[in-house]
């Protein structure tokens, strides 16, 4: 069984444990409470009927023991009803009782009891009855001197069961109520206390999205601010790897292109020496470095490239366009750019500039007359389409034209990875690479730009 992963869930559950618990406690603990004061509360009960009936206590001349007038409570009137009492002259031996006895008499513990004092015991009593029993011993004047007089008063515990079953009856639906609001008020609480975490979480998806750069320390509680520090202090080291990893490549790309260079003047050279067999054997050696080169070069800057602030869609391609319309191919072309100005990508400019230059130099080398670069916002993406003239290609040459190495014209030295290298720049943002007929007859390359660009590794 898999762990449970979500912490909202296991600070519910943890905080439905202890409730529960505290309610359980609460329940029992006021149950005990109400118990010990309802027995004391009628262990007062008791003493006040002891009083009255220590107050009608009568001997007369001939020692007999009588009284006055017996306690008001009804129950002391009806047979077994619960509540009784019994008076007992241990000078004379003579004996009184309440009629709710009946026949019985009260099981009174043999105790020592002085004068004055007062105990209170449980004993058992009619039909095999639980009392809480109350008795005090008493000095009652006689002409034949002071008589002791033991006066007992006892209620059958059952009617303090009832009383406090029927507290702990009402009390379950209050502890009810009162658990589930308390529920209510930790979800709520729970809710409250991760909303750091969402915010902290909404910030890594802006970052990732290009919509800011860092996470914002003052936004977060002080306990959640370490992990954002944590967090911006990993993206400041990433910013430097990437930083350095784009210099070294940009190194390495420098320091080998003028090593080749020269050897491409010496392969003409031997060409034109007559060397034709040795010069194509090292032009296909250095094609292939080149190529590897280029490749890697390629790769190496995508792979550690991630998304950027909003950037400018229009000013890239027309930086791009200028150039092409100055090489031998593009000077006598007409190269269109019809792309809205606030139209914008979150795309890194370089990554932007590499994909569309390598696209828009196919299709300046395949036109006839007319390039086009447009732009249109479709739901949640931005289609960036480049299309021209030319003879176009069939799905045989899209598919070949895709793969590194091939290349649709044989002039040149161009290595013939330019739709290779796009096809990872767009892999790496989550776009997609389409190809059809243009309005114009020729190639129409299009590139769909998520607006919210996932960063994914280049293939390989």
């Amino acid at each position: 069984m898999k762990p449970v992963r979500s912490l909202r869930f296991r600070l519910f559950a943890l905080a439905a444990v202890v409730l529960a618990a505290a309610l359980l406690v609460t329940g029992f603990s006021l149950s005990a409470l109400f118990s010990r004061y309802l027995e004391r509360r009628i262990g007062q009960e008791l003493d006040t009927h002891l009083s009255q009936i220590i107050g009608g206590l009568r001997v007369d001349a001939a020692s007999g023991l009588s009284l006055a007038r017996e306690p008001v409570d009804p129950r002391f009137q009806t047979v077994f009803g619960g509540l009784y009492w019994q008076v007992i002259d241990q000078t004379s031996d003579s004996r009184l009782r309440s009629r709710s006895l009946w026949d019985t008499s009260l099981d009174v513990p043999g105790d020592d009891l002085q004068p004055g004092g007062s105990h209170i015991h449980d004993t058992s009593g009619p039909q095999d009855s639980n009392l809480l029993l109350h008795e005090t011993l008493v000095l009652i004047p006689a002409t034949d001197g002071d008589h002791r007089v033991r006066v007992t008063a006892a209620i059958d515990r059952a009617e303090i069961s009832a009383l406090a079953t029927g507290f702990s009856r009402d009390l379950a639906p209050v502890l009810a109520i009162l658990g589930s609001v308390l529920m209510l008020g930790f979800l709520l609480q729970v809710g409250e206390g991760l909303k750091p975490v969402r915010r902290v979480v909404a910030g890594v998806h802006d970052i990732r999205t290009g919509a800011r750069k860092r996470l914002l320390a003052d936004a977060v509680p002080e306990e959640v601010a370490p992990l954002v520090e944590e967090v911006n202090a990993l993206l400041d080291a990433q910013d430097a790897a990437i930083s350095r990893a784009r210099d070294r490549a940009a190194n390495l790309a420098h320091g080998l292109k003028t090593p080749l260079t020269a050897l491409e003047n010496d392969i003409e050279r031997l060409r034109a020496g007559g060397n034709t067999e040795i010069a194509d054997d090292i032009a296909e050696l250095a094609l292939r470095m080149r190529r590897h080169m280029e490749r890697e070069l390629a790769r190496a800057r995508v792979r550690h490239s991630r998304n950027q602030d909003q950037v400018a869609l229009k000013p890239i391609v027309e930086g791009i366009l200028r150039t092409l319309q100055r090489t031998p191919e593009g000077e006598t072309l007409k190269l269109q750019n019809s792309i809205d100005a606030a139209l914008t990508v979150p795309v890194d400019p370089d990554d932007l500039s590499e994909l569309i230059g390598n696209i828009a130099e196919n299709a300046v080398r395949h036109a006839g007359t007319e390039v086009f670069v447009a732009a249109e916002a479709s739901a949640g993406s931005i289609v960036l389409s480049i299309g021209d003239d030319g003879p176009g290609l069939d799905a045989q040459h899209i598919e070949n034209a895709l793969k590194p190495g091939q290349r649709l014209d044989q002039a040149g030295m161009g290595a013939g990875l330019g739709l290779a290298i796009a096809s990872d720049i767009v892999d790496s943002f989550g776009g997609q690479l389409d190809f059809g007929r243009s309005p114009l007859g020729g190639l129409e390359v299009r590139i769909l730009i998520p607006v919210n660009a996932n960063l994914h590794a280049p293939p390989g």
